[in-house]
């Protein structure tokens, strides 16, 4: 009698040992069923394809307008091409990704300019829609976050020189691009045709108004860029102004946080920049991070002219230190 439990504790333990074994080989059984399912059952694939990979339709708003100024969303031909550029931000993924985390910095930015300059604040989705918030050269050469093209910026009072070019600095830029839609919208009447002229310029929308007798930027047959160009501004506004609807969830601490910044004032010319930089102990490389209209090594200032430039504080260098501003930097960016 005294062996009895050990004899019931060994069956046991063969029972389990048993039940594990058959547990395991009906895993291994699971497995190797669905690892040599026929690669040509097109049934599972097209039920793998249904379960695993879902695509929406861009949800237009019900109603819409642009600097003040109706959109006709009734109009079938407008909600098909607002449509066709809506879809394509929603589903560029890494480009629209990276536009909502550089707004986070430069929008707060052109926004102050555009309200000091007593222009509409959705103007900023049209330097979005130009540049991605980049200072980047088109194929034609137009620069800067505002794609000015040399020719129109010195129209507008930017300078444009081989070392230093005002398509750069962005608060001068944005006061010039500003001047040429408020004055092409008294002219034209709209600022939708505003932003068209912005694309393709003012005499050919003058022309198209003449010819075609319509001073409706949705009734206009345009060339394809121009026809596309408002309506994409348009879709970043939609985008932007509720990310999540369409599928965009940034963070607070991801996005790219506003820099701080001191000002310092040069009035002669410098012929080394680098050694100019390493002499005030700043960084050459976040020097011209900071101010971007510099495009060479030098600045040559005949005149003596008294330029001011930015330089980051040491707060901007720390990530923590910018993060720690915001209330909560988990949360998520609702709107632009």
């Amino acid at each position: 009698m005294e062996n009895t439990p050990n004899k019931r504790q060994k069956t046991l333990y063969i029972l389990s040992s048993l039940a594990i074994v058959f547990s395991l080989t009906a895993i291994a059984l699971g497995i190797f069923v669905f690892a040599t399912q026929k690669p040509d059952d097109e049934d599972f694939y097209r039920q793998s394809v249904k379960d695993n990979l879902h695509n929406f339709s861009a949800p237009l708003p019900q109603t819409l307008t642009f600097c003040g100024e109706d959109v006709p969303l009734d109009n079938v031909f407008v909600r098909e091409a607002l449509d066709r550029e809506l879809t394509a931000l929603m589903y560029q993924h890494s480009t629209t990704f990276l536009v909502l985390k550089r707004a986070w910095r430069f929008f707060p930015e052109i926004e102050q300019y555009l309200k000091e300059n007593s222009a509409p604040e959705d103007l900023k989705y049209l330097c979005v829609a130009e540049s991605s918030l980049a200072n980047v050269t088109s194929p034609a050469k137009a620069e800067g976050f505002w794609q000015f093209m040399a020719a129109t910026a010195k129209q507008y009072n930017l300078v444009v020189k081989e070392d230093y070019d005002e398509r750069y600095n962005l608060k001068k830029a944005t006061t010039a691009a500003v001047k040429y839609l408020k004055g092409s919208r008294s002219r034209l009447g709209n600022w939708a045709l505003s932003c068209a002229a912005y694309n393709c310029g003012e005499g050919n929308i003058k022309n198209r108004i003449v010819e075609q007798g319509t001073k409706s930027y949705w009734n206009m047959a345009l060339n394809l860029e121009t026809s596309r160009y408002v309506y994409r501004i348009l879709a970043y506004k939609i985008l932007m102004q509720n990310p999540q609807q369409y599928g965009y969830y940034l963070r607070k601490q991801d996005a790219h946080q506003p820099l701080k910044y001191r000002t310092i004032t040069i009035d002669s010319t410098i012929n080394d920049l680098p050694a100019f930089c390493k002499q005030n102990n700043i960084s050459y490389k976040y020097f011209k991070l900071a101010n971007p209209e510099l495009r060479t090594k030098k600045l040559i200032n005949k005149e003596k002219k008294t330029y001011t430039f930015r330089v980051m504080t040491e707060d901007s260098f720390s990530w923590k230190k910018l993060t720690d501003k915001l209330n909560n930097s988990q949360d998520y960016i609702d709107k632009f």
